[in-house]
């Protein structure tokens, strides 16, 4: 299903540059998106382009459109200096330039400089870093700390010892990684070595007009917001996923009765900011995802693909609708605004009568 879905992606696309008006319109309009999709040629100049080029706007009279770059070399015209329509699409390059870093972040024995980087990918410092944090939605600084902390988290897994686990993972010193480690780690390193034994976790288990939440803290913020239809179901769901965790359920009084309240605002009017702290732990890619979903607005929606698109990795599409399918906190990571390509509701975690639900009341119905 997901593979015809994109076939027909692809096709509406494709469809949208259909006929010489369409085709202008984007070249005006300097559509990066139509990169790929046709090229233009100019016969004042003698040469041709990719739609988005920036070079001065032509006349209309003097443009011609075609299907593939080998058709307009074929009519007698040669590739622009500057958009360089000879090679793949500028979005492509970056990628391709933006997956090199990441492989040499990722491989390297030393954090690489902003400027080792931005020399590989023969660009200034500024132009790589600016393309990177496009396309991967960090800063390539952070992307490394991201792949230390990865590295640890598996190290802390496999390792007897803390100390080789982080020096294996990269940190310079023990030091640095516990000033680092609730972020890094969303508990000590021990305790996470330890599959979590010793975090505390506060819970309870309220109705809502979704039916009854359980909504579950650290010390540091929301790590759960579980939708189902009994408190046991709920409770053994967080079970599941905090199994070494002290789970005890919040008194009233307490710092947790606050976040409670916020929790409950979020549910009831999703459409509305709340100022409500998280404490989740995800992969690098688990978070790139989470990031880019909280910056949907309310009342909108958009696909598993855009989102992949969107952080970078445009073929990651199965990836990005289980990165939605691991997110521990509903609603407040808005993964119910996430639609199949063909505009369905399907893959939502807690089905698709609460999805349509939220929709619902974000859009006023």
């Amino acid at each position: 299903m997901q593979m015809a879905a994109t076939h027909d992606e692809t096709l509406r696309q494709t469809n949208v540059y259909q006929g010489d008006d369409a085709r202008w319109e984007a070249v005006k309009a300097r559509d990066a998106g139509a990169d790929g999709q046709f090229w233009f040629s100019v016969a004042s100049t003698g040469v041709y382009c990719y739609p988005s080029c920036a070079a001065r706007r032509p006349l209309r009279s003097n443009v011609g459109f075609h299907g593939s770059r080998e058709a307009a070399e074929r009519a007698g015209y040669r590739p622009c200096k500057r958009c360089r329509p000879d090679l793949p699409p500028r979005r492509e390059r970056h990628a391709a330039v933006v997956v090199r870093a990441c492989r040499m972040i990722e491989e390297a024995e030393r954090e690489p400089s902003l400027k080792e980087l931005a020399a590989m990918a023969g660009l200034s410092p500024h132009h790589f870093q600016r393309h990177f944090k496009a396309l991967a939605g960090v800063t390539p600084k952070q992307y490394a700390a991201a792949h230390r902390a990865q590295r640890l988290r598996g190290a802390l897994s496999d390792s007897g010892s803390v100390t080789e686990a982080i020096h294996g993972a990269g940190y310079k010193t023990a030091a640095r990684l516990y000033e680092q480690s609730a972020a890094v780690l969303g508990m000590a390193p021990r305790a996470f070595a330890k599959g979590g034994a010793g975090e505390h976790i506060r819970w309870d288990v309220t109705p809502s007009w979704l039916g009854p939440v359980l909504i579950a803290a650290t010390e540091r913020g929301i790590c759960a917001i579980l939708l189902g239809e009994t408190e046991q179901a709920l409770l053994a769901d967080l079970t599941a996923r905090f199994s070494r965790a002290r789970l005890e359920r919040a008194e009233e009084g307490s710092e947790f009765s606050v976040w409670l309240i916020r929790a409950l605002e979020l549910i009831g009017r999703p459409d509305r900011p709340v100022d409500l702290p998280l404490d989740v732990a995800g992969t690098i890619f688990q978070r790139r995802v989470w990031a880019a979903l909280r910056e949907v607005p309310p009342g909108e929606t958009t696909t598993y693909r855009a989102v992949a698109e969107r952080i970078g990795r445009p073929k990651a599409v199965r990836a990005v609708a289980s990165a939605c399918a691991s997110n521990p906190v509903a609603v407040a990571i808005p993964c119910h605004r996430v639609l199949a390509s063909d505009g369905s509701l399907r893959g939502y975690r807690w089905g698709t009568g609460i999805k349509r639900a939220l929709l619902n009341k974000e859009a006023g119905k």
